[in-house]
C-alpha cells in the first residue's frame, strides 16, 4: 500500500523547494521546450498547451504516491521556477525510486542543482524511508554524470540502446545510492535548515 506523504517544503542555503502549482506552467514550458534543456532529457514540448500533460504528470505521481516532484527557487524570489527536481518510479513497497531534475539555463554551471539534490536525497532517506535511489543518464550528458557521481551515486552499468530518441537509440548509465552505502552516510541526517 502506497503511502501519499505531506508535502515537504525544503530549503537549501540558495534555494527553496516546493510543490509546482498551476502558476508554474509558463516555466515549465520555458524549460521543457528548450533544446538546452531536454537535448538529454526525457520530455520536450513544442507548445504552451501540451506542457498540461507535464503539470499533470507531477499531480499524478504525487496522488498516487509513485513520486514527488519539486519546484526550484532563489530565496529572493520565490514565485520564479528556475527548474524541477524528484522522484519517481517510487515503489514504497521496496523503497526504491528513480531521481530525475531539469535547470535553466542560466541558472547552471553554480552548483543549484547539486544543492537541491542533496535537499531531496535526505527527505528521501530520512522522511520518506527511501533504501534506494537510482538515477539514469546518457554517457554524453557529462555534467548530469558528474553531478550524480558526485551525490555519491555507485556507476552499475549501462543499458546499451534501451530508449529510441528522436528517430536513433540511445544507451543510459545506471547509477545507485544504497542508504547502506558509506557515501550515504551524509543524507541520512535532518538538515539543520
Amino acid at each position: 500500500m502506497s503511502v501519499k506523504p505531506d508535502f515537504p517544503v525544503l530549503r537549501t542555503q540558495r534555494l527553496g523547494l516546493r510543490r509546482i502549482v498551476a502558476e508554474d506552467r509558463t516555466a515549465i514550458f520555458q524549460g521543457l521546450s528548450d533544446p538546452q534543456v531536454t537535448q538529454y532529457y526525457g520530455v520536450h514540448y513544442e507548445t504552451f498547451e501540451s506542457t498540461q500533460a507535464q503539470m499533470d504528470w507531477y499531480e499524478l505521481i504525487l496522488r498516487s504516491g509513485t513520486g514527488i516532484w519539486w519546484g526550484l527557487h532563489l530565496h529572493d524570489t520565490p514565485q520564479t521556477l528556475i527548474g524541477t527536481c524528484g522522484f519517481y518510479e517510487w515503489e514504497q513497497e521496496h523503497q526504491c525510486a528513480e531521481l530525475g531534475f531539469w535547470l535553466l539555463p542560466q541558472y547552471t554551471g553554480q552548483g543549484l542543482m547539486s544543492e537541491a539534490c542533496d535537499a531531496i536525497l535526505r527527505c528521501g532517506y530520512t522522511r520518506l524511508q527511501m533504501h534506494r535511489v537510482q538515477a539514469r543518464a546518457e554517457p554524453e550528458n557529462i555534467a548530469s554524470c558528474r553531478l550524480i557521481e558526485r551525490a555519491g551515486f555507485q556507476l552499475e552499468g549501462v543499458l546499451r540502446e534501451c530508449e529510441r530518441k528522436q528517430e536513433r537509440y540511445v544507451s543510459l548509465h545506471c547509477y545507485s545510492l544504497l542508504r547502506t552505502d558509506a557515501q550515504a552516510a551524509i543524507y541520512l541526517k535532518e538538515s539543520p535548515t
